[in-house]
């Protein structure tokens, strides 16, 4: 096979194509337009590039569609090119996640974009996404607007920050009720909120995820809450490295409780291990530690129903005699 003819092969066949026809599922809820992520089993595979080029984040394997079948299947380049040729034509069912991006549009720098967004307050569009759709605590979110790690998203959406070691904005995760993602162009590091320094380093997964955790804690003092947004980039490697340098420290792995949850948690304990820290699992005791803090505020909620109208009068019907004057 040519040169020319490989290169037409890695244009009409994408790294989708190989995932589905080799057992692999499209995670819609994970899945952002630009990062569209594949699972089997405990397996992950991240698709990028419109589907050119591919990653997994929980370890350093990435490449194009030839290497993506080679780490799969253990093949040879050619027998790997027999398999791709045979794909051509596959009609990829996340079809709906491929929107061409608009022309003549300039994107503004990540931290222009950032700046030019203003913190939420009571009764602003993220403010009540995060009370009534998260049920975050006013008391949190008001704590996070102050550190300045969120944002008024477009839509009703929010915006919280990842920064690097120097506290640069270098993007954010976005959460709205129809919409999650990341920002166009940005890096995921570390979403940070509570102490710092701290000696305590609670990651999870999800901002949402962090500040529910520390609304459950009680923003435990010297802890910081953390947030890979679901990553694992060198960058935020270095991130994590940076803040467990102080002694006597402690990463707790406070990540989802399903596959992906255990794989981030057993990579944080080989960090810990390797940094000589103390290491912890904080499993939730639902998905996620958001979920959990819901099923806790609704629990709540009904006691507080239940002891409302255990403390209203009972009605009496006009004539009925009142309780211990009923008979002759």
């Amino acid at each position: 096979m040519t040169r020319e003819e490989i290169e037409d092969l890695r244009q009409k066949v994408g790294c989708e194509a190989v995932l589905e026809t080799s057992g692999f599922t499209l995670d819609r809820k994970e899945s952002t337009r630009r990062a569209i992520k594949f699972r089997r089993g405990a397996e992950i595979i991240i698709v990028t590039h419109e589907g050119r080029g591919w990653f997994d984040p929980l370890g350093d394997s990435k490449g194009d569609v030839f290497s993506l079948v080679s780490h799969l299947d253990g093949v040879a380049f050619s027998e790997g090119l027999e398999r791709i040729a045979a794909l051509v034509g596959f009609q990829s069912s996340d079809a709906e996640w491929r929107k061409a991006p608009k022309t003549g549009e300039a994107v503004a720098s990540v931290s222009e974009r950032w700046l030019s967004r203003r913190a939420p307050s009571p009764g602003s569009g993220a403010w009540r996404y995060l009370r009534t759709r998260r049920l975050l605590p006013a008391s949190i979110i008001g704590q996070a607007a102050r550190h300045g790690v969120l944002r008024e998203g477009p839509y009703g959406s929010m915006w919280a920050a990842h920064t690097d070691t120097a506290g640069i904005v270098t993007g954010w995760e976005e959460r709205g009720a129809d919409w999650r993602g990341f920002a166009t162009g940005g890096t995921k590091v570390l979403f940070r909120f509570g102490s710092t320094p701290a000696r305590r380093l609670c990651v999870t997964e999800a901002a949402i995820d962090a500040m529910s955790l520390a609304a459950l804690e009680g923003t435990r003092e010297g802890t910081l809450y953390l947030s890979t947004g679901g990553g694992w980039s060198p960058a935020t490697e270095v991130a994590l490295r940076d803040l467990a340098l102080l002694p006597a420290g402690q990463i707790v792995a406070a990540t989802d409780a399903n596959p992906q949850g255990e794989a981030y948690a057993d990579r944080l304990r080989s960090l810990a291990e390797e940094l000589g820290c103390q290491w912890l699992r904080l499993r939730p005791p639902a998905d996620d530690w958001n979920d959990f803090l819901k099923l806790r505020q609704n629990e709540k909620a009904g006691r507080r129903d239940r002891e409302e109208t255990c403390r209203k009068p009972e009605r009496r019907v006009k004539g009925e005699a009142s309780p211990g004057k009923a008979g002759p």
